[in-house]
């Protein structure tokens, strides 16, 4: 996994993302953000690097909402409670926590979810064993990972510049704390916009 890490090609972006929305505990802050600081410098190119991401990302997803789809509840729980689950830091009240938040969200919560820590790589789950739609899920999959990754790219970018590159983890650790309350005021802002689209809607109807 360090060697992952520290060498960001193209192809360990993707598998990184990918193990990320499954439920490896992959941190995608230390991956697209240290990619794209890279890609300021011209090693890569910062618009592959998100787009590559968000794909990885999306596989991860498509491959826990199947698993949930056909095995289950009980066999999800039972995974999260194991030897593996725990190795994967994964246990069945994060599970349940993802399940809450898809239930009081609806299908947004897909979308959503993928912009809140913790909920972000297990929000794929609760859809699955809810049966939705996989094209919508999919759509607001990569919707919700598209952002999330622009806003890691663009952290990555400014930092180049600002930032010797031994300093960098640390710095994005520091970064880390304002870059969440952003992305809950961003998740606030779209669960209220779909709220009164909901409302209008409805009223428009009556």
């Amino acid at each position: 996994m360090n060697w992952l890490l520290n060498n960001l090609t193209y192809p360990n972006i993707f598998l990184l993302m990918l193990l990320e929305s499954t439920v490896v505990p992959v941190p995608s802050e230390l991956v697209v953000a240290p990619a794209a600081y890279h890609a300021a410098s011209g090693g890569l190119n910062v618009f592959l690097v998100v787009l590559v991401a968000t794909i990885g990302a999306a596989v991860g997803a498509s491959i826990n909402y199947v698993v949930a789809l056909y095995v289950g509840r009980p066999v999800v729980y039972k995974f999260a409670n194991s030897k593996w689950g725990k190795m994967c830091l994964l246990n069945q009240e994060k599970v349940e926590k993802s399940e809450r938040y898809f239930d009081k969200h609806g299908i947004v919560a897909t979308l959503t979810g993928r912009l809140i820590p913790g909920i972000r790589h297990l929000i794929s789950i609760p859809a699955g064993l809810a049966r939705m739609n996989y094209w919508k899920f999919l759509l607001y999959t990569v919707i919700g990972a598209g952002v999330w990754h622009s806003i890691l790219a663009a952290l990555g970018w400014y930092l180049h510049a600002v930032v010797p590159e031994d300093e960098l983890d640390a710095t994005i650790e520091k970064y880390n704390h304002y870059i969440v309350l952003g992305i809950i005021a961003i998740v606030v802002l779209v669960i209220a916009y779909f709220v009164v689209k909901h409302y209008r809607g409805k009223k428009t109807s009556e």
